[in-house]
């Protein structure tokens, strides 16, 4: 380390400010601007509580969880934060901070918590500002990929729920195949069609191969009008339940786990997950590609593909299509909104309500013919094998950024060295 490397404390070099209360109503507004959390975003509202780029500390909850807002924000009461309109200086604080495991400060009172007496204390050791600029930039990269992939994942993944909307939900091809040759529209799909005309030359036409899928009429169901030549069936016709238990002494080391804390919501990108090593009760296996859908209180909305082969905790259901065919046309309706909320609805138990693959296989669609459903998957299947690798590249990244910071932040590795790493990683 170089002596113009100076020693300072957290206290100097980066005073902790107290977030501020919000209600939780409040929380959920249509603003744009986050609200924080000790354990992250925990909402949106329409005023910000600092003026630029903020780091944000976990006070009471996660304790010691280091956050970092690329714009302003609200951090609320049980965090700290530190704000700056400088990204550059303010990012390689954030790094430093991330160094210091400020989780293993633990205030010793009834309700732990980080002391910002003890923090302010803490004694670091900071290179001159051009170094920390250096090492913010290297570390930074890492992360503004793993970002990138990140809204990468999110966009694809709106895609495909916006394609399955359209031809099975909203029936759009039908529509505008039914407008196209002037048949009728029934009743409860005419404010749909009105809104297909009123789009005019919006309304790209389907590819011809795309387009000669659909009828261009509709029959009454007992689940309303459906696409001519497609049927009312149910989600067991086209899915099944994968059950593969697996005893704790038969997975094998370094096996993937995840668990429901590990999915996050509404969202099927599962990049989170654990080695099984030391568990002590019955898991599931699954496969890379199949579907994990949490069954304990399912209004969580926690459904996802798996990215990796492993085991999962009993409290998800592992689910596949029967055939390769329906698997765009499965995910998109167990991931679905409006699936969440009937499996919600038919679980059963009051504080900790549980869904089966029983009500869940009974949950009623309308079922394309076969070259349908297939022609969904072609399509949306290279989205969801981009989001996969996207994943993994994300972890890679992110354990090598892990491996560079304390070595960065300490003068262990230099700014040079590092950066040959990261041109090879990117």
């Amino acid at each position: 380390m170089g002596s113009e490397w100076i020693t300072t404390t957290i206290g100097e070099f980066c005073p902790l400010s107290y977030g501020k209360a919000l209600p939780e109503r409040a929380r959920n507004s249509a603003g744009r601007v986050p609200v924080y959390g000790s354990n992250g975003i925990v909402g949106y509202h329409d005023k910000a509580l600092t003026d630029g780029p903020t780091i944000i500390i976990g006070r009471k909850g996660t304790v010691g969880a280091v956050h970092f807002s690329p714009k302003p924000c609200w951090p609320i009461d049980t965090t700290f934060f530190v704000t700056s309109k400088d990204t550059q200086k303010l990012r390689f604080k954030y790094y430093l901070l991330k160094s210091l495991g400020l989780d293993r400060m633990n205030a010793d009172s009834a309700v732990p918590g980080l002391n910002r007496d003890a923090a302010h204390a803490c004694k670091v050791r900071v290179p001159p500002f051009p170094e920390q600029r250096a090492i913010a930039h290297i570390l930074g990269t890492l992360d503004d990929k793993i970002e990138l992939n990140r809204r990468m994942n999110e966009t694809l993944e709106a895609m495909a729920r916006a394609l399955f909307k359209s031809w099975f939900v909203d029936f759009d091809p039908v529509i505008d195949n039914a407008l196209a040759a002037g048949n009728p529209i029934p009743e409860a799909l005419a404010e749909k069609a009105k809104r297909r005309l009123a789009l005019g030359d919006k309304r790209k036409p389907l590819p011809e191969h795309i387009r000669c899928l659909f009828p261009d009429r509709f029959v009454d169901s007992e689940l309303g009008p459906i696409p001519e030549g497609w049927r009312v069936g149910t989600l067991g016709d086209v899915a099944e339940h994968v059950r593969r238990g697996i005893q704790p002494n038969e997975i094998q080391p370094g096996t993937p786990y995840i668990a429901l804390e590990h999915m996050p919501k509404r969202c099927i990108a599962l990049s989170e997950w654990e080695v099984a090593d030391g568990v002590e009760s019955n898991k599931f296996e699954f496969k890379r590609g199949e579907i994990l859908f949490g069954k304990l209180r399912p209004y969580f909305h926690k459904v996802g593909v798996a990215p990796v082969d492993g085991v999962c905790s009993t409290d998800i259901i592992v689910a596949k299509p029967r055939y390769e065919n329906w698997f765009g046309f499965v995910l998109g309706h167990v991931s679905s909104v409006e699936f969440v909320e009937y499996t919600t609805m038919v679980s059963t138990g009051t504080k900790m309500p549980r869904t089966s693959w029983r009500d869940m296989a009974r949950y009623e669609v309308p079922l394309p013919p076969d070259h349908v459903a297939a022609a969904f998957t072609r399509l949306i299947r290279p989205g969801i094998n981009r989001i996969i690798k996207g994943i993994h590249e994300s972890r890679a990244l992110a354990a090598l950024r892990d491996a560079l910071l304390p070595k960065l932040i300490s003068g262990e590795i230099r700014v040079r060295d590092a950066e040959k790493f990261v041109k090879e990683a990117i």
